[in-house]
């Protein structure tokens, strides 16, 4: 396996005297499932916009397969990167058919056609997903969890080697949140991608992720394998807050309990 991101010191901020990132450096293998996680604040979605192009680091270098991201223009690198945001509001109702095949634009040829090759793309998306059955739908008439699974079949139809998520299961239910993440480690494992989550369910991190990065205030960062940087003592001081453990099928779970919480009940 080799590199297919490569950040190395990395620094940003949106204000002169408040860095967000300060010297980070990580390297993502080709295939693997990351978990990026963290309080809120701390730059975790920033972190995306840089490592999509949309925003310009202060200093550092950003490589996607072994390519300085400044070298990209937008139409390679959206061959490259899939985005799935935490919200999306397209302007006009859409039907579920024309939001899917908006991720083919950047394959168009000089006419803006879509070919045999686009169209198959897009049908496999739907196939994946199980959306096919949305297609003729409204976007704006669906549910929350059929809207997600439709983001994700449109960054799946883009085909690009990196998908990246912006807390993919946001207002989702556990059912919806445990079929979110199971489409997105199938995505890994049987089409080969390179998935970056961001996430504020450590759970699901630990359940599904390979890798973890997880970010504190006043640039602190670790990262590493999911269960050695997902620990107790670590997740209370990153977040700040008190942590009940449970072991359930050889990995750890961690419970957050308040001042208030019923704790003889955990």
């Amino acid at each position: 396996m080799k590199p297919i991101i490569k950040i190395e010191n990395l620094c940003f901020g949106y204000y002169p005297d408040r860095s967000i990132f300060d010297n980070l450096c990580l390297t993502v293998i080709e295939k693997e499932f990351w978990a990026i996680a963290g309080p809120n604040g701390v730059g975790k979605t920033t972190l995306l916009n840089l490592l999509c192009g949309l925003l310009k680091a202060k200093h550092g270098r950003v490589e996607v397969e072994s390519k300085n991201i400044s070298a990209y223009t937008a139409r390679k690198l959206a061959q490259k990167i899939a985005i799935v945001r935490q919200e999306f509001a397209p302007l006009f109702d859409f039907k579920v058919r024309e939001i899917v095949s908006m991720a083919r634009i950047p394959y168009l040829g000089t006419f803006g056609f879509e070919q045999k090759a686009d169209y198959e793309k897009i049908e496999e998306a739907f196939e994946l997903t199980g959306t096919s059955e949305l297609a003729a739908r409204k976007f704006g008439g669906l549910s929350s969890g059929e809207r997600q699974r439709v983001l994700i079949a449109k960054a799946l139809a883009q085909d690009t080697p990196i998908l990246f998520f912006d807390e993919p299961t946001s207002f989702l239910d556990l059912k919806h949140q445990v079929q979110i993440y199971d489409l997105l480690r199938k995505m890994q494992l049987e089409k080969n991608k390179t998935v970056l989550a961001v996430t504020h369910d450590i759970n699901l991190a630990v359940q599904y992720c390979d890798k973890t990065l997880l970010l504190g205030e006043h640039c602190i960062f670790q990262y590493g394998i999911t269960e050695e940087v997902l620990r107790r003592e670590q997740i209370e001081k990153i977040f700040n807050v008190s942590i009940y453990t449970s072991a359930a099928e050889g990995k750890e779970y961690f419970i957050p309990v308040g001042k208030y919480g019923k704790k003889k009940d955990v």
